[in-house]
C-alpha cells in the first residue's frame, strides 16, 4: 500500500498543474479579447466622429501626405563672439512638402548653404545657446531656403508690423491672406539634427 501512495500523488500534482496552466491561458485569452474588442470599438467610434458631425469637409478631402525630409551636410561656422574663438557645428534637416520640392531645393543647395553660413556667422554663442536664439535662426534659415523657390517668409518685425496695422485699421482680411501665403510654402520646417557650440 505504501508503494501506491507516491504514484497516485504524482498524477494528482500533474493534473493540478495542467488545470493551473489552462486557467492562465484562458485568462490571457479573455483579457486579450477584451482589449482587442475595446480597440476595435474605439477605432470605429473615431471613424464615425470623423465622418459624421465635427470634422470639416476640407480635412476629409485633403489626404495626409507624409513629408519629405532633406538632411543637409553638417556646417561648421565661426561665431561673431569677441576674439573669434567660438564656433558652431550645426546639422540641419528640412521638412518639405514632397519629393518635388526636395529636388528644387537640391538645385539651389550651394546658394542656400552659403546663405545659412552667413546667417550663423552673424550670431553669438550667447544668442545661440538660448532656445529663442535657435528658433529665430530656424525662422531665418526657413526664409533663406524659401527665397530661391519664390516664397517669402515674413520676419518677426514684419509680422509684428502687419499685426499692428491690422489691429489699427480693423481690417481682419489682411491677416488671413498673409497666413495663406506662408502656409502655401512647400518648405514646412527647419529642424536641427545637431547643434554644438564650442
Amino acid at each position: 500500500m505504501s508503494a501506491n501512495t507516491p504514484a497516485a500523488a504524482a498524477p494528482a500534482k500533474s493534473k493540478k498543474m495542467l488545470l493551473i496552466i489552462i486557467g492562465v491561458v484562458v485568462a490571457v485569452l479573455v483579457i486579450g479579447g477584451g482589449a482587442a474588442a475595446w480597440f476595435i470599438s474605439s477605432r470605429s467610434h473615431a471613424a464615425e466622429d470623423e465622418e459624421g458631425g465635427g470634422a470639416p469637409a476640407a480635412h476629409k478631402e485633403a489626404p495626409k501626405v507624409a513629408p519629405t525630409f532633406l538632411p543637409l551636410e553638417n556646417m561648421v561656422v565661426n561665431l561673431a563672439d569677441p576674439g573669434g574663438d567660438r564656433f558652431a557645428q550645426i546639422g540641419i534637416t528640412l521638412e518639405l512638402e514632397d519629393a518635388k520640392t526636395a529636388e528644387q531645393v537640391k538645385q539651389y543647395l550651394p546658394s542656400i548653404r552659403s546663405g545659412i553660413l552667413m546667417l550663423v556667422s552673424q550670431r553669438t554663442s550667447t544668442e545661440l545657446l538660448q532656445r529663442e536664439g535657435k528658433e529665430k535662426l530656424a525662422t531665418d534659415v526657413l526664409r533663406e531656403v524659401s527665397r530661391p523657390l519664390g516664397y517669402s517668409v515674413p520676419s518677426e518685425r514684419e509680422r509684428a508690423k502687419a499685426a499692428a496695422a491690422a489691429e489699427q485699421d480693423g481690417d481682419a482680411e489682411e491677416r488671413p491672406a498673409a497666413r495663406k501665403r506662408t502656409e502655401r510654402n512647400p518648405v514646412r520646417k527647419v529642424l536641427f539634427s545637431s547643434f554644438i557650440i564650442q
